[in-house]
């Protein structure tokens, strides 16, 4: 069992339109003090072939972090448009939270994000630009995909000669186990096929 453990995560205001804010509620526990603050991120991925096009859209320090259950929305800015390829930005993609200690990522959680038009004539006849105005995006909420990374939530105990962690292993927790229809992996891991 991990120092933190996520609890839940809600998405609120979903589905919405492309250009409104994200909002999280994340509960999570801590099971003994941490000196320094959790590092919170929420990334959106511009492109599957192509990380140059990600988007950090929120960054914020948690803390002070004591034995206890925590509750917070995390809220941030849509994607900058101008900043996805044209032909990305309808379709699937990925967002992702994660979180830190101490420079060190102990836990990924992907969600899958249709971008698509609301009206159907548009669905079904695109138009050669792209009208953001009206472009809906769904997270797939239901089905996230959650990666944890062993770290050493405590490094001064390490300097002390106590055993260090174990090497770095993902471990990854996909609640739906049998779903076959799951696109591929390297979208959520974040690295080219």
């Amino acid at each position: 069992m991990s120092t933190v453990n996520i609890a839940n995560v809600t998405v609120l205001d979903n589905p919405a339109p492309f250009l409104s804010p994200f909002q999280f509620e994340i509960s999570y526990e801590c099971v003994t003090p941490l000196k320094d603050d959790l590092e919170w991120k929420l990334i959106y991925v511009g492109s599957a072939e192509d990380e140059t096009y990600d988007q950090l859209l929120e960054s914020v320090l948690v803390g002070p972090v004591n034995v206890g259950n925590y509750r917070f929305v995390l809220q941030a800015d849509p994607p900058d448009p101008s900043k996805i390829r044209e032909e990305d930005i309808i379709g699937v993609t990925v967002l992702l939270l994660t979180c830190s200690y101490l420079g060190q990522e102990f836990v990924r959680v992907g969600y899958y994000v249709n971008n698509d038009y609301g009206d159907e004539q548009l669905r079904e006849e695109p138009p050669q630009k792209v009208l953001i105005d009206t472009v809906q995006r769904n997270i797939l909420s239901d089905k996230p995909r959650v990666t944890k990374f062993p770290i050493n939530f405590h490094p001064e105990h390490a300097e002390s000669g106590e055993e260090p962690p174990p090497p770095h292993h993902p471990a990854e927790v996909d609640p739906h186990e049998d779903d076959s229809s799951s696109p591929p992996d390297h979208l959520l891991d974040n690295q080219e096929p």
